[in-house]
């Protein structure tokens, strides 16, 4: 008899166990709410899911324990307004504890004009007493390619050359009389298109700029390839990319 009372309790508990289709539906609508309460900066919903010990790291890279972001949640200033919306989420949960990732899109009107924006964020829930509590959250600010302007032939023309960073280290720039191509001597050559007048960049790169540099005559001398705040260096040898 206690043999077939515990299988029938196990059957039971297994039976209203919430399965993990149902945790992660849980989680992605306790998710679009607290981002729904970022633009209004509605505290108390995230002071409802946030674990008394939780990390927050943001867009910026800036580290927040619980009460400082809870401090610096605001709502949007005068003349702007905005939604954030999930548009990819992934749940692994592994009994009382889940890691999740989702994809959000946002849209801000700011004075009349419209800012899209796209981030990644990474989280840490943990279910304490039958209540799902996050514990850690990281948000990544995805990068996009910026618009791409057109120049006439004759200027694509002055950055076509043959660009040298180290003894050993060569990079090239060709043109079909319409578009760019970069890259090593001998490797892949990838477009190259123009973001203004002397900034360049690969398309699917959106870290990295090359900035090119000219003298006191307005002749191309070299460039950086510059991701985020470091350079690296090139100097122009020749307007001929084969030399």
């Amino acid at each position: 008899m206690p043999l077939l009372f515990s299988i029938v309790l196990a059957l039971a508990l297994q039976a209203s166990a919430p399965t993990t289709a149902e945790t992660t539906a849980l989680l992605r609508a306790k998710d679009q709410a607290l981002l729904d309460a970022i633009a209004l900066g509605d505290r108390k919903v995230w002071e409802d899911a946030l674990a008394s010990d939780a990390v927050y790291v943001d867009e910026n890279g800036v580290i927040m324990n619980r009460a400082d972001f809870l401090k610096q949640l605001q709502p949007l200033p005068p003349g702007a307004s905005g939604i954030l919306h999930i548009t990819y989420y992934e749940a692994h949960i592994a009994g009382d504890l889940a890691t999740v990732i989702h994809t959000d899109d946002e849209q801000e009107i700011f004075h009349g004009q419209t800012l899209l924006a796209r981030y990644l964020t990474t989280e840490t829930w943990r279910r304490d007493d039958g209540d799902w509590k996050l514990y850690l959250v990281h948000v990544y600010a995805v990068p996009k390619d910026p618009p791409a302007v057109k120049l006439p032939a004759k200027e694509l023309e002055e950055y076509i050359g043959r660009y040298s960073a180290a003894p050993d280290l060569t990079y090239v720039i060709k043109s079909d009389g319409q578009q760019l191509m970069g890259g090593r001597p001998g490797g892949s050559m990838k477009p190259l298109e123009v973001e203004v007048r002397d900034v360049l960049f690969v398309p699917g790169q959106p870290r990295i700029r090359k900035i090119f540099r000219r003298d006191a005559k307005g002749k191309i001398v070299g460039f950086v390839d510059r991701r985020e705040s470091w350079d690296l260096v090139w100097k122009k040898l020749s307007s001929n990319p084969a030399k």
